[in-house]
């Protein structure tokens, strides 16, 4: 994959090394909050939730979220995210000094990172439009796609050895992340141009209205999100199974690993496939081949054989979110663009986390095998029905953009423009 994108679009480093730096720093505080609950008598219950006050609030303030960027000017948005849970994690070691953090301290904490978080996400997809031209699109969602994979491979990791050395240590490094996020979104040149709510195009909910309007696109989002569930299934259901079957978490944890690299190797090559196989022959092939690997998991489930296609599984999910992303950034109208991501990450997110719990109770009532192919069969049918909006989606690599507002650019630009310009 040529790294052009990466060469001659600064803003795009600066935006892609804003987002890895505070991935970092969040991925590496997931498992020290958790931790740290425990250490200060906490139970496993409020373990969990602190995480799970996190997703709430994300995913209840996405919607407002996104109807916030569309107004306001979404860079200045990402830097006052970040300077909030700057500040909002910094207070948990600060409070150390003194004395021990309280757990209604750690959920209020929890709380404000996941209302930051929700408008800084939509904020991010705009910015994307914004510095990338619509040719290097489907390459910037490819490099993002691989950064957040390689951080939630290692994130966890690296949270918990710094936890090792000292319990503060991951919130440190996740309050020092926001700030670095800060001062490189802060030099970013591209200043987006105004855009005014059109008749009809106000309120929270227009950013779904929109999708459901793009019929071919709408039914594939809800292919997605099937396969999102299925995908947060997964990691639980082997989980489950490797425990039953005997293997220590020294195994688990590399072969969980596999899938992480699956996913950083299919999001580098994603760009050179979409740019050389058609929209349905990628999203067919995808749901043909977590439909077989399924089901192989049901008759064969070996460690080895595991680890392996965990990694195969994973090689082939990328392509279809550049796709699904591509389109989104290249139909959606700019001034719709903060709820459209907003709406769009609501029901990806929103159904995948059922995703574990839907795999506890397939577990528990039917066992490994019988789990596996329930979730076979659901990726099966998912695929079989999808003939329709599949064939439809042909269109979508020769829809351009309907709204092509140019962004204002201070100082100078720096868009990346190829030599076939």
């Amino acid at each position: 994959m040529s790294a052009g994108v990466l060469r001659t679009n600064r803003n795009f480093r600066r935006s892609l090394l804003a987002d890895l730096t505070s991935n970092v720093g969040s991925a590496v505080s997931i498992i020290a909050f958790p931790l740290l609950v425990l250490s200060l008598g906490g139970n496993a219950v409020q373990a969990g939730a602190v995480a799970t006050v996190s997703l709430v609030t994300r995913l209840a303030f996405r919607l407002p979220a996104g109807s916030l960027v569309d107004r306001w000017d979404r860079r200045k948005v990402m830097l006052t995210a970040d300077l909030v849970r700057f500040l909002a994690v910094s207070t948990i070691p600060l409070v150390a000094l003194w004395g021990s953090p309280h757990y209604v301290h750690l959920l209020a904490v929890a709380m404000v990172e996941g209302l930051a978080t929700a408008l800084f996400g939509p904020a991010n997809t705009v910015l994307v439009r914004d510095i990338v031209v619509e040719r290097d699109l489907a390459q910037a969602l490819g490099v993002g796609q691989a950064v957040q994979a390689a951080v939630n491979l290692a994130g966890p990791a690296l949270g918990g050895a710094l936890y090792a050395v000292d319990r503060m240590l991951p919130f440190v490094v996740d309050a020092l992340s926001y700030a670095v996020s800060a001062v490189l979104l802060w030099r970013i040149t591209v200043r987006p141009a105004a855009t005014a709510a059109r008749t009809g195009d106000r309120g929270l909910m227009a950013g779904i209205r929109w999708l459901v309007r793009q019929r071919e696109l709408f039914v594939i989002m809800l292919y997605a999100a099937v396969i999102n569930l299925v995908s947060a299934a997964i990691d639980v259901t082997v989980i489950l199974e490797l425990r039953d079957n005997g293997s220590s978490s020294s195994v688990i944890g590399p072969i969980l690993s596999c899938a992480g690299v699956g996913a950083i190797i299919g999001s580098l090559l994603a760009p050179w496939l979409v740019k050389r196989l058609s929209v349905p022959a990628i999203l067919l092939g995808i749901g043909a081949g977590w439909t077989t690997i399924l089901a192989v998991f049901a008759v064969a489930f070996q460690p080895w054989l595991v680890a392996l296609l965990l990694t195969v599984l994973m090689m082939l999910s990328p392509s279809a979110g550049v796709i699904v992303g591509h389109a989104l950034l290249a139909r959606a109208p700019r001034h719709l663009l903060g709820r459209v991501s907003a709406a769009t990450g609501l029901l990806l997110s929103g159904l995948a986390a059922l995703g574990p719990i839907a795999a506890g109770l397939l577990f528990q009532g039917l066992g490994g095998a019988r789990s596996w192919v329930m979730l076979a069969v659901l990726t099966g049918a998912v695929t079989a029905v999808g003939w329709i909006p599949l064939q439809a989606t042909r269109r979508l690599n020769a829809t351009a953009a309907p709204d092509p507002e140019p962004a204002v650019v201070a100082h100078s630009t720096d868009l990346g423009a190829s030599p076939d310009d």
